[in-house]
């Protein structure tokens, strides 16, 4: 085994899914404005409950452009739960008059890219196979260490800042192109670029937040990102500052991106009003 094919260990958090939506008007304008209330309070009903659950929460925003008319992100404990938010959905009024366009599948994660190569560098991976396995659980046990920290623990279960009320979201993934392949790079590499990678996006501290969810197998794509922003304008900014880094310049594909805006629970009594 060498150091290039050593997988930088994950932190695991909570389950995500983010759902993008597109409105039935012609629908919804058939519905009288009793209805159309009745329709919109059953739902601010839903996202109020789910504001107070014990573990995880869902929101929803307001899309401009991007082929969406809204999107609801949801972070559950467990796939089951997520599966239950989309069924409570289905089951509202308002289910029947929204489309589904596009929903992204993920699992909150912290890459411990610098704990693995230190990891690494001190205790090289045994060369013998059968001795992997207990290499692979002290890793494992450094890992478990670190998700303890009050720093893991905000990245893994994170919250939206209520400063921060616009959205950005985009899936990413590294490419593995005959020219640039980000997998058949040492470790120490690695480890290296996403630490520069990190340097840009800190320098945006208090005015972006991000939650990064991994989707490798459970999703087309490797990543999704989620930004939150005081200013729209820093999504553009600090996705264009990061588009410089080696890690991004050589190594990064990117799906389509999506902005919005937080809508508050109170503002879809009024949805689907004239």
């Amino acid at each position: 085994m060498t150091r290039s094919e050593i997988a930088a260990k994950n932190l695991d958090g909570w389950f995500a899914l983010h759902q993008f939506f597109r409105t039935s008007w012609p629908a919804l304008k058939r519905q009288d404005a009793r209805r159309l209330t009745e329709m919109g309070a059953e739902f601010m009903g839903l996202l109020q409950r789910w504001s107070r659950l014990e573990e995880g929460w869902s929101r929803s925003y307001r899309i401009v452009g991007g082929g969406a008319d809204f999107l609801l992100v949801h972070f559950r404990p467990s796939l089951e739960l997520l599966a239950e938010a989309e069924r409570e959905i289905q089951r509202t009024a308002l289910g029947d008059q929204i489309e589904l366009t596009y929903d992204y599948l993920s699992v909150v994660e912290l890459g411990l890219y610098q704990l693995t190569a230190d990891f690494a560098r001190r205790t090289p991976p045994p060369e013998d196979p059968s001795e992997l396995a207990e290499w692979r659980d002290e890793l494992d046990g450094q890992a478990e260490k670190a998700k303890e920290t009050e720093f893991a623990r905000g990245r893994l279960y994170p919250t939206q800042p209520d400063d921060m009320p616009y959205v950005c979201f985009y899936p990413m993934t590294k490419r593995r192109g005959e020219r640039h392949n980000w997998y058949s790079l040492p470790l120490a590499e690695r480890a290296a670029m996403m630490m520069e990678h990190g340097l840009v996006g800190r320098s945006y501290a208090g005015r972006i937040t991000q939650i990064i969810s991994g989707s490798i197998g459970f999703d087309d794509w490797e990543w999704g990102v989620t930004l939150f922003a005081k200013d729209p304008l820093d999504f553009k900014n600090v996705i264009t500052d990061m588009r410089y880094d080696e890690a991004s310049a050589k190594y990064a594909e990117f799906g389509r991106f999506y902005v919005g805006k937080r809508m508050r629970a109170e503002e879809w009594v009024e949805f689907g009003r004239p």
